[in-house]
């Protein structure tokens, strides 16, 4: 008996080690398997990612199904009734082309201000906006509001708000505004409980009061508006009546600063301009009254109990400072360099597209990020500038140096060294460093008005994938379809790295500067000789993919706004004509091309096995990550479609679908969404 209890003590020794191995053995593999994968993306900080561009985040179980339920497009009312895979959904404007940023808990989106979130500033008041909300529950935390500018639809379009994305690096964030400004803000806002502006005491506009506004709004009897516009400059006197302060608590109010106690004037502090107390809450508040042309303007002075608005560090006002004159508006997504801030100043043509309105004003230029001082400026485009200049910089080290690529409105690529020419004066502005430059159009291409032509300029941002440059060339959307280049570029060359260089038969041998309409005019003597610097590592325009010996609608690169996205060496980029295109990032050949049946704007994001694209019909393409249209596909009644299918946004994606920590976030017209699996919220 004993020996046969023994025997069994041992046998259960041993499974017990060896159960022990195989589990030791199980959690170690898991352990490997989990190390093994790659780090998960929590925060999406600047447009496309890092500054390379690459819309490449890492994620897990990212949806292919949802639902977004339905809005009523009067309030803007979200019913959840039937949604799915929707955590929460936040209204924007009604024009949103920014892309999303995520960053330490928070989410920004550039749009305009239909959507009304501060009282002051009424959803009918025309702005560019730059919202900020909680990721978790998509709670509106505060807004950044750009006036538009006095100008007009030459500097600053009607109803397009902000379309660029801010790059957010700790508690800072530096956005470009519609009206010309750099501007770095506190991200925490006002919740911090600290002004972190430089300038203390921002004023914020609360209302515009007219002879018509009072009327319109029943303060006024109509048959008074007459007497009215005689007696609006003795308004501000006229505080001292009881009914003039019972309209002033009435207008602030409505504007959200409800106040039951008096308003006070403290002194006039110059003609036509007032300083004012007010009690809002309980809160005593500095006003401002100025008069101006007919117009009475009330200010309030920014507190720390202003939650929902931007707490401003430092604006440099690209406009005043720099001379640029931008053209219908201002928008580049910023990068960073460690301390130096990147920055395209989308200066350009006239209201009528005749003529360039400052010509030497910078294009392109540099600044710390941290005070706003201009480090360096670059007005090479000049002359040439064919239309605007909104595209975005990229930064990386390639072959060991430093380079910003900018894309100019020109239809030029241009490589600088970040930290541009140190000044020959202690002090003094500093010079630009060109490393390198490419003309991204056939050199007999022409410009011609409205987009009949077909040489383009480049809107779409360069991406930067194992120090190779890609970028594709493009025109205001509005412009129509055309022509297009995509181009895989050689970074490590210097001076100009055209495909061809251009020459003239009366000076064979001395190259021709660059020409805004036409670089070769054959009939004017111009030619062209290939250039043995070449850049040029690889372009698509056109593939006879069916081998037929003809080029179809399906076979054609087209003019662009988006960005490429890479990843596996597969290459992805969708065309204003609708076409996605996949080829391959090493050679340039062509995998497979799919028709949206509707123009894209944004660029195209990769994610896991998955690859999302959206279109001006709103809807949202899902491919499977591959070079194999069999694959990336499926054929449906004949016809290949995406292999997830398409989902329907509502309305117009402009913008680029993100992924943050597990979350697809994507953007309509109007409303921004986080879409999760419901078993993982």
């Amino acid at each position: 008996m004993k020996n046969k209890l023994r025997y069994l003590c041992l046998l259960c020794a041993a499974a017990l080690g060896w159960w022990t191995a195989v589990g030791l053995e199980y959690v170690a593999g898991e352990a490997a398997k989990k190390n093994s994968q790659p780090e998960l993306t929590i925060d999406w900080s600047q447009w496309g990612g890092d500054s390379k561009r690459n819309n490449t985040p890492v994620g897990y179980q990212i949806p292919t199904q949802w639902n977004i339920g339905s809005f009523d497009y009067r309030t803007g009312e979200w019913d959840s009734s039937k949604a799915e895979n929707i955590k929460w959904v936040a209204r924007l404007g009604s024009q949103t082309y920014g892309n999303a940023v995520v960053a330490d808990g928070k989410i920004y989106v550039g749009t305009n201000n239909s959507g009304g979130w501060l009282k002051r500033y009424p959803a009918k008041v025309d702005l560019g906006c730059l919202l900020c909300f909680n990721v978790e529950d998509g709670k509106f935390l505060w807004q950044h509001s750009s006036e538009k500018l006095p100008s007009g639809r030459v500097h600053d379009w009607p109803l397009q708000g902000i379309c660029c994305a801010p790059l957010v690096e700790d508690d800072r964030l530096w956005f470009v505004t519609s009206r010309g400004e750099v501007r770095c803000l506190d991200t925490n806002g006002f919740y911090d409980g600290v002004d972190n502006g430089n300038e203390k005491g921002e004023q914020l506009r609360i209302v515009d009061i007219t002879p018509t506004t009072l009327v319109d709004s029943g303060k006024v009897d109509k048959e008074d508006k007459p007497i009215m516009v005689k007696l609006l400059p003795l308004v501000m006197e006229g505080l001292k009546q009881e009914k003039i302060i019972a309209h002033f608590r009435e207008l602030l109010a409505e504007r959200g600063e409800p106040t039951t106690e008096s308003i006070a004037i403290t002194s006039p502090v110059a003609d036509k301009q007032w300083l004012l107390t007010a009690k809002f809450n309980g809160v005593e508040r500095d006003l401002t009254a100025n008069l101006n042309e007919g117009v009475l303007s009330i200010y309030k002075t920014s507190s720390i109990a202003d939650k929902d608005e931007a707490d401003v560090v430092w604006v440099f006002d690209m406009m005043k400072e720099l001379g640029i004159s931008q053209h219908n508006m201002c928008s580049c997504s910023v990068t960073s360099a460690g301390d130096i801030l990147l920055v395209n100043t989308s200066n350009g043509v006239d209201v009528e597209h005749n003529y360039i309105p400052a010509p030497n004003a910078p294009s392109f230029f540099a600044m710390d990020k941290n005070t706003g001082k201009v480090l360096w400026t670059d007005s090479s485009p000049g002359l040439n500038i064919l239309h605007g200049q909104w595209s975005s910089p990229a930064y990386a080290v390639l072959g060991g140096q430093p380079q910003v690529i900018f894309a100019g409105g020109d239809g030029w690529v241009y490589s600088f060294d970040p930290a541009g020419q140190a000044p020959a004066e202690k002090g003094a502005l500093g010079k630009s460093k060109l490393l390198w430059k490419f003309d991204a159009n056939p050199k007999t291409s022409v410009w011609e008005l409205g987009g009949r032509g077909t040489r383009n300029n480049i809107i779409a941002t360069p991406v930067i994938h194992q120090e190779r440059v890609f970028v594709a060339v493009g025109q205001d959307p509005e412009h129509g379809e055309g022509v297009g280049h995509l181009w895989c570029l050689d970074p490590t060359k210097r001076g100009d790295v055209s495909p061809d260089l251009a020459f003239n038969a009366t000076a064979p041998k001395t190259q021709i500067a660059p020409k805004r309409i036409q670089s070769v005019v054959p009939e004017e003597g111009d030619l062209t000789r290939p250039n043995p610097n070449s850049a040029a590592i690889w372009h698509y325009s056109e593939f006879d993919q069916n081998t037929d010996g003809e080029i179809d609608f399906e076979e054609t690169m087209h003019r662009s706004c988006g960005t490429v996205t890479i990843r596996d060496n597969v290459l992805y980029i969708a065309d204003f004509s609708g076409l996605f295109h996949c080829l391959d990032a090493e050679t340039g050949a062509v995998n497979w091309t799919y028709d949206m049946l509707a123009a894209a704007w944004g660029s195209p994001l990769i994610v896991e096995d998955k690859v999302y694209i959206g279109d001006e019909d709103g809807e949202v393409a899902i491919f499977r990550h591959s070079s194999d249209r069999e694959i990336a596909m499926q054929e449906v009644d004949g016809e290949w479609e995406p292999h997830y299918g398409t989902r329907d946004m509502g309305n117009s994606v402009y913008s680029t679908p993100i992924v943050s920590n597990n979350v697809l976030y994507i953007s309509n017209r109007t409303h921004l969404f986080a879409i999760v699996e419901d078993k993982k919220q």
